[in-house]
């Protein structure tokens, strides 16, 4: 046992990088999701006794294991589980497994408890949702605002997810190898959402969080051994290289957001980017585009350009409009309107917002009035950017992206800028850029 120090913020650490792993490992002992969830749950809160007096362990996802098997194990004997499962929960290794087990497919607990939790039974928006909550441990408001829903609207479908697994029987099984590519999908969409929400956080003081974006890209790597033959697995992995190449740019020393076209590019991981680039091609030769590969080439147009002058906005702007036929989304067309702004100015892409901006779908999310405010302040009508701005400020979830619209709107001519920001918001000021994110 380490010094008893810190213990909250160790348990805090232990949940964001231990979570997944116990949940998968007790789910695919015990069969029961909610069991799982409960007693990883129970783990934590004993973690944050026990470690404030007794020192956190060397391994605190080993400690976190034992103690959910054993309250498994204990709620498995109130309720008379038969002998055999009990003696399987109780026999437990302390540690999650690491190996691939003789009788599976899938060679890593959280991917293939993915592959299981994406079961066809399940609507598929439920089946990503489902997924994130339990295995990424997402929250319900980090997992509504990836789906663009409120946070009550998905709670609901949780819960009537979680009702159907349990009033009908689904079995946590995973699947053969032949069923495998049927789930790929729904696998795809929760790594692709757990990378975004790490890549740029929905909520906090922090742009980037770090352990899910590896998280993301080791169990992409694994998906991609898994399966070589899927240039949609390959392309993901590529899209989500080649924008964590930019990461060690993408803040400043403070925490502050530098945007895209201000980040200094020597920074960059070429490494990365060179190997994304290599996926990229490898799985564009196979001649099936998808989405993600469609994201990849976006990507790889910011990443390959040796300056901002050189990047090839209208190229980037057509493959945002093939994205949009591919998978339409409002967060596509906010992108592509961005895009058509860079590359034939910001007046061309009002009217693409304002289309946008009529159908609600955005409403409530601060990057619509965002980028119409800097489209406006580039058209030099200050008093609507401002306007805009407001509007953003309003709604904004992040710390350093609510000090980039902050500066943003103070730096506008006076005396068009009256609403000076709140004091925390008038230090640091942090230009941000979302329309690159995946």
């Amino acid at each position: 046992m380490s010094a008893p120090v810190d213990a909250r913020t160790a348990v805090a650490e232990a949940f964001r990088d231990e979570w997944g792993q116990v949940v998968a490992t007790l789910i695919r002992v015990t069969g029961d999701w909610d069991l799982a969830e409960e007693c990883a749950q129970d783990a934590l809160t004993l973690a944050l006794q026990r470690w404030e007096s007794e020192g956190v362990p060397r391994r605190p996802g080993a400690w976190l294991t034992t103690v959910a098997r054993n309250r498994a194990v204990d709620r498995m004997r109130r309720a008379a589980v038969g002998e055999a499962k009990l003696r399987e929960v109780a026999a437990m290794a302390v540690e999650p497994p690491s190996g691939e087990p003789p009788d599976d497919t899938i060679p890593d607990d959280v991917l293939r408890l993915m592959f299981t939790c994406c079961h066809p039974a399940l609507a598929p928006e439920a089946r990503v949702a489902l997924t994130l909550r339990a295995l990424a441990g997402l929250t319900t408001a980090e997992i509504a605002r990836a789906f663009l829903v409120s946070e009550q609207t998905m709670a609901k479908r949780l819960t009537r997810a979680k009702q159907k697994i349990r009033h009908a029987v689904i079995p946590f099984r995973v699947p053969g190898p032949a069923l495998l590519p049927g789930r790929l999908r729904s696998v795809l969409s929760v790594l692709y959402l757990l990378f975004n929400e790490g890549y740029s956080a929905s909520s906090g003081d922090e742009l980037v969080r770090r352990n899910l974006t590896a998280e993301a890209v080791r169990l992409t790597r694994v998906l991609t051994r898994l399966m070589p033959d899927e240039p949609e697995a390959a392309g993901l992995l590529a899209l989500m290289l080649l924008h964590d190449a930019r990461t060690p740019a993408r803040t400043g020393p403070s925490g502050a957001l530098i945007p895209l076209e201000e980040q200094d590019r020597s920074l960059w991981d070429r490494p990365r980017i060179e190997e994304g680039v290599s996926l990229l091609d490898r799985a564009m030769a196979r001649r099936s585009p998808g989405p993600y590969q469609v994201q990849a080439a976006i990507a790889a147009c910011h990443a390959t350009a040796p300056t901002p002058a050189d990047t090839d906005w209208p190229q980037i702007a057509a493959l945002y409009a093939r994205l949009s036929r591919l998978t339409p989304s409002p967060v596509v067309e906010l992108n592509r309107a961005v895009a058509v702004a860079m590359a034939r100015g910001p007046a061309a892409a009002l009217p693409l917002l304002d289309a946008l901006d009529s159908t609600g779908a955005l409403a409530g999310h601060h990057l619509l009035p965002a980028t119409r405010a800097d489209l406006l302040r580039r058209l030099s009508r200050p008093a609507e950017a401002a306007t805009a701005y407001r509007q953003a400020l309003a709604l904004v979830p992040t710390a350093p992206e609510r000090r980039y619209l902050a500066h943003r709107l103070a730096a506008l001519p006076p005396p068009l800028s009256v609403s000076p920001p709140t004091p925390p918001l008038r230090h640091r000021p942090a230009p941000a850029s979302k329309h690159q994110s995946p």
